[in-house]
């Protein structure tokens, strides 16, 4: 599945690419029932079946989660995992 601006994913709608890299896509999205902005971190089917990977997934959204930031940034860095 190709994500563009406007795609919906459950209750979030894409709004923006924001990077790529080793671990798949970020997109920045709202989260419509909560009204507020976070990133998706899409992930290559190959990677969500492979624990180690998921592992370093969940270890990087740990770490993320404990950064002391402003709201702002607090808010967009809200990382949700999802597999296409």
């Amino acid at each position: 599945m190709a994500l563009s601006p406007g795609t919906r994913l459950g209750v979030y709608e894409v709004t923006a690419k924001i990077g790529e890299g080793g671990m798949g896509q970020v997109w920045q999205a709202t989260d419509t029932q909560l009204n507020r902005q976070v990133a998706l971190k899409i992930l290559p089917d190959a990677f969500a079946e492979d624990p180690d990977r998921l592992a370093r997934f969940t270890r990087e959204a740990q770490i993320l989660a404990s950064l002391k930031l402003n709201s702002h940034r607090r808010r967009l860095l809200c990382v949700l995992l999802i597999t296409l």
